[in-house]
């Protein structure tokens, strides 16, 4: 296994869902067509996964690859909407540099982690609590992007308090992401602080 890895289906479709991302904000201005174009990239992450384990074309950089994708076009779409966006991404990309050490068994919780971890993480996010953080973590950035720029009221006529409503569940989904990011990066760091303190004392 090589270079070959590089045309696997899964990561043909993260370089599609690459130039989704580009085509979607050279249309910024656009909303009709940024929201088509970014959740399509957004949608076909569901894909990717499913194809490398039907194809049996799992591999260590498709993993890899597949977190990057999703990181760019948040990190694009944080970074535009407020001017301190970058804060969240800047949690998400260390949140991956934590769980990427970890391994490919990163999604298996132990013993240890605190309850809430252990809850959104149960059964693949597959509960209440994981659709709930990862609703907030996909679907917050942008649903605000459809606030920001006046298309849930101009085009879609949803009422502003359903629109309300919509920011509150998913900021609270975001929050309840952000608890069990933090717990990664601080037993990241807890584990490279006592690495180093073992080293010092031999």
């Amino acid at each position: 296994m090589g270079f070959e890895v590089l045309m696997y289906v899964p990561n043909v479709i993260g370089y599609i869902r690459i130039l989704l991302t580009v085509l979607a904000f050279v249309l910024y201005a656009h909303p009709a067509w940024f929201l088509t174009l970014y959740s399509t990239a957004v949608i076909l992450d569901a894909f990717d996964g499913y194809c490398a384990r039907t194809l049996n074309q799992c591999s260590a950089f498709g993993a890899w690859f597949d977190v990057v994708v999703d990181l760019l076009g948040r990190g694009l779409l944080w970074c535009s909407l407020y001017q301190y966006g970058y804060l969240v991404i800047f949690v998400e990309w260390m949140t991956f540099v934590s769980t990427h050490c970890r391994g490919a068994q990163w999604k298996i919780t132990e013993e240890n982690f605190p309850w809430l971890v252990k809850r959104v993480m149960a059964n693949g996010f597959k509960t209440s609590w994981g659709v709930a953080a990862i609703g907030g973590l996909h679907v917050l950035p942008i649903w605000l992007y459809a606030w920001e720029s006046g298309f849930m009221t101009l085009t879609l006529a949803i009422p502003v308090s359903l629109q309300l409503t919509g920011i509150a569940l998913l900021t609270t989904g975001r929050v309840i992401c952000l608890v069990v990011e933090m717990f990664f990066v601080y037993n990241h760091l807890y584990t490279l602080l006592h690495q180093d303190t073992g080293q010092a004392k031999n």
